[in-house]
């Protein structure tokens, strides 16, 4: 729980109550590797806080083509927020890549959280924006640049998780084929 308040407090404050009210909200779940936090096709219905481990998120093309959108490691929320804000099937999976541990929060919990505790919405909101702004930056480079490239970039963005995370899921990240990732990190000398 610790980590939870630790990464909410970056945002905003919050009194001893306002954290004892957010604590009784949740619950702490682990969660298998490949297993799904949410899939596509259903409503997300939680929001969760990862505390150890990485998440993916992916979706299948027109091809049938497994694509990783991107990952979530430790100290970040997930949630398929269009799916959650608005009770939507959801049109991604995120799939545990490690076991992972989590803290989670039911939609009805979570909804109360944001209406009783005063300030919480701007907190959240920030956090929001944050995540988004990451997912941006984290996404431009990968439509312009070469492969190597994108490999270079990706190690800068999750330096603790590259050795954690199979192949397959980072070529599928990079848009290439995993014998073309094998190439790129063979001629790379770290």
């Amino acid at each position: 729980m610790k980590e939870l308040f630790d990464f909410i407090l970056r945002f905003g404050n919050l009194n001893q109550q306002q954290m004892d009210f957010i604590a009784s909200k949740s619950t702490e779940i682990n969660i298998p590797k490949e297993e799904y936090f949410s899939e596509a096709g259903k409503i997300a219905k939680q929001v969760g806080f990862v505390v150890d481990g990485i998440f993916r998120v992916c979706y299948y093309n027109n091809k049938s083509e497994e694509i990783t959108k991107y990952f979530i490691e430790e100290n970040n929320l997930v949630v398929d927020l269009e799916s959650f804000d608005n009770q939507i099937s959801s049109s991604a999976y995120v799939q545990a890549v490690t076991d992972c541990k989590m803290i989670v929060f039911q939609r009805k919990d979570w909804l109360e959280l944001l209406q009783t505790i005063v300030g919480f919405d701007a907190i959240v909101h920030k956090i929001i924006s944050r995540a988004l702004m990451q997912k941006v930056e984290r996404r431009s480079p990968l439509v312009t640049e070469d492969a190597t490239t994108r490999y270079l970039k990706f190690l800068e963005i999750y330096p603790t998780a590259v050795n954690r995370i199979p192949l397959s899921y980072i070529a599928s990240y990079l848009g290439v084929t995993q014998s073309s990732l094998s190439r790129i990190r063979k001629n790379i000398k770290l």
